[in-house]
C-alpha cells in the first residue's frame, strides 16, 4: 500500500485502496512503471483523489444516472411516451454535456443559472420556466431518494405575457372555408370541422362516428391520437361534449354517405398520418393572403369567434376541454370581449370629415 519501488526494473508502483463506509466494499487503485519518486508521489495523490471519487459515486449517484432513475419512476407512475420523450430529449440536450458525469450533490444553484444562461438564454421566457421546472423535478426526486439533503434549484421569476396568438377573424373564416370548398382541398373537411368545434388535432383523428350524434347534435370528445402513444385520453383525461352548429350538419351527413361503412369520421389522408396538417394550412392561407396560422390555432379562433358572439365563457371552457377560466380570459382579450362597449357615448369633441380621397388600409393598400 503506497509508494514501492521495484528492484528488479528500478522503477515505483503505486497503489490505494479504501472501503466503503456502509457496504465495506473496498476500492484500489494501482499503477506502475515511474521511473522517479516524485513522479509516484504524484501518481499517489492522483489516484487517492480517483479512489474517493468512486466512492462517493457508488454512495451518491451522477446526474445522468439519477435523470435515468427518475424517467423510469414517471413512465410507472403513467406519464404518457410523449411527455417522457420531451423531458428526455430537453434535459439530455441541455444538462447531459456539463453535468453527465457531475454527481449529484455537487450541483450548485449557481451552476443552475449558470446552464439556464447559457444554453437557454436566447429562449422564450416561458421555455425558460418549463426547464427549470424538469430540473426542479429531477433534484426533487434525488431529495426524495435521500441522494441530496436539498433541492438546489432557484426560485427564478420569468415575464410571461398573455400575448395574443393569431386567430382569423369571422370573415376571413367565411373565405377560407369557401375558397377550400372551391377547390374541393382534401383538407376542406378537416379544417371545417376544426373551426367548428374547437377539437384538437389528434381527438379529430381520434373521432369516431358512435361518437356523433346528428339527431341531438352533439359529439362526445373522449379520445386522443399522437405518434408516440397512439391512441389515449384526452389532454385533460376528461370527456367533454361539443354542440355540432346546424351548418355542420350537412358536411357531417355527406362525410358518412361518402364513406358508410369508416368507423371514422374524417376521411384518413397519407398527409395527415404524416403529421402534415400544420404545414399544409400555412401554404394554403398563404396562398390566400391570410394569416399562417398553426393547426392548433383553429381551435383558438373557434374560442374567439365563440366569445365573440357573446357566448358564456363557462359554455366555451366546457365544450373546449380547458381545465380552467384563466385560460379562457386569454381568449376573451383576444374577442376584446372584456372592453367591448366601453367607449360607447364617449365624445370629447366635434370633428367634421374634410372632403378628399378615401384612404385604404390593410390587405392589398399601398399605405
Amino acid at each position: 500500500m503506497g509508494i514501492k519501488l521495484d528492484p528488479r526494473t528500478n522503477t515505483y508502483s503505486v497503489s490505494f485502496a479504501r472501503r466503503h463506509p456502509i457496504t465495506r466494499v473496498p476500492t484500489n487503485l494501482r499503477r506502475r512503471g515511474f521511473k522517479t519518486k516524485a513522479e509516484a508521489k504524484r501518481a499517489y495523490d492522483q489516484i487517492v483523489i480517483d479512489v474517493d471519487r468512486k466512492l462517493h459515486e457508488n454512495i451518491t449517484p451522477t446526474w445522468e444516472t439519477v435523470f435515468d432513475r427518475y424517467h423510469e419512476e414517471c413512465r410507472n407512475r403513467g406519464l404518457t411516451e410523449k411527455t417522457l420523450h420531451n423531458q428526455e430529449k430537453c434535459l439530455k440536450a441541455h444538462t447531459f454535456e456539463a453535468w453527465a458525469n457531475k454527481t449529484v450533490d455537487t450541483i450548485t444553484t449557481t451552476e443552475i443559472r449558470e446552464l439556464l444562461h447559457a444554453k437557454l438564454g436566447s429562449n422564450r421566457p416561458s421555455h425558460q420556466k418549463h426547464f427549470l421546472r424538469m430540473v426542479r423535478a429531477v433534484f426533487t426526486y434525488a431529495v426524495e431518494a435521500e441522494y441530496i439533503d436539498r433541492n438546489p434549484t432557484p426560485t427564478l421569476k420569468f415575464k410571461i405575457g398573455d400575448k395574443v396568438r393569431q386567430v382569423l377573424t369571422e370573415e376571413q373564416v367565411n373565405l377560407f372555408l369557401k375558397r377550400a370548398r372551391e377547390m374541393n382541398d382534401d383538407w376542406y373537411p378537416h379544417w371545417t370541422l376544426a373551426l367548428y368545434t374547437g377539437m384538437r388535432n389528434g381527438e379529430l383523428y381520434a373521432l369516431t362516428w358512435q361518437n356523433v350524434n346528428l339527431e341531438r347534435r352533439t359529439i362526445v370528445v373522449n379520445s386522443s391520437w399522437n405518434a408516440l402513444n397512439g391512441f389515449k385520453d384526452t389532454k385533460s383525461g376528461d370527456d367533454r361534449v361539443v354542440e355540432i352548429a346546424e351548418a355542420l350538419l350537412p358536411l357531417l351527413v355527406d362525410l358518412k354517405n361518402d364513406d358508410p361503412e369508416s368507423d371514422w369520421v374524417l376521411p384518413r389522408m397519407e398527409r395527415w398520418d404524416r403529421g402534415r396538417q400544420a404545414h399544409d394550412l400555412r401554404l394554403f392561407l398563404s396562398g390566400m393572403g391570410l394569416p399562417q396560422l398553426r393547426f392548433h390555432d383553429l381551435r383558438a379562433t373557434w374560442a374567439t369567434l365563440l366569445l365573440s358572439r357573446g357566448i358564456e365563457p363557462i359554455k366555451v371552457m366546457k365544450m373546449g376541454g380547458w381545465a380552467d377560466m384563466e385560460t379562457m380570459m386569454i381568449y376573451n382579450r383576444m374577442a376584446g370581449v372584456d372592453i367591448r362597449g366601453s367607449l360607447n357615448g364617449f365624445k370629447l369633441h366635434e370633428h367634421e370629415t374634410r372632403q378628399g380621397n378615401v384612404l385604404q388600409f390593410g390587405p392589398g393598400s399601398n399605405q
